[in-house]
């Protein structure tokens, strides 16, 4: 039993040492922004799911 909550514990050290390694290595990105978010961008809205977009809440405030 010990050896099995060894192994595993190594498994997870190892996975938290990948994590950390990933979340270092982000930096700003590089190249061209893909076409859907430049789009996005031009309409002032921002991508998400939930997230009212600027014609409805300008809807909204317009008739209360």
């Amino acid at each position: 039993m010990l050896a099995e909550l060894r192994a595993e514990r190594e498994q997870i050290e190892e996975a938290i040492l990948s994590l950390e390694r990933l979340a270092r290595g982000r930096g700003k990105r590089r190249g061209r922004p893909p076409s859907w978010l430049t789009e996005m961008r031009k309409v002032g809205t921002k991508p998400g799911p939930g997230r009212p977009s600027k014609a409805a809440s300008q809807a909204k405030s317009a008739t209360t």
